[in-house]
């Protein structure tokens, strides 16, 4: 069963005007210790780094449905595993969120000027 959708696209660009303007306290803000090391030794780095930024926007949306709960840019963080797929890893408030019996799927693309994330929260078999 389906709890809760969310979607998200951003444009690279903005990711990277934020970092030029912002730097590094914009950086702590959002992203995670592993998020950032992962993001900045890619080639891409401002796409990795949308991508993740994408990603929380839309998790934020799916859990908007089934919780009130107040967390932070950095309780959430995206990682992914040796083939590749992106896993959501939940820190502070939402520590043990999954494991009430519910279940958070992500699936990121991007294109050379956008990144795009689609997050479903369902309950777990």
């Amino acid at each position: 069963m389906v709890l809760g959708i969310g979607i998200d696209i951003i444009e690279i660009e903005r990711i990277k005007k934020s970092i030029d303007k912002f730097g590094n306290a914009f950086l702590k803000k959002i992203y995670t210790k592993t998020e950032l090391d992962y993001s900045l030794s890619r080639k891409n780095k401002y796409q990795h780094l949308a991508a993740r930024f994408a990603a929380k926007e839309a998790i934020y949306k799916a859990l908007s449905n089934d919780t009130n709960t107040a967390y932070s840019w950095q309780d959430v963080e995206i990682y992914n595993e040796l083939n590749g797929l992106p896993k959501v890893k939940f820190y502070g408030t939402l520590k043990d969120y999954l494991n009430h019996g519910k279940e958070l799927k992500i699936s990121m693309s991007h294109s050379e000027n956008y990144v795009t994330c689609v997050a479903i929260l369902s309950k777990s078999k």
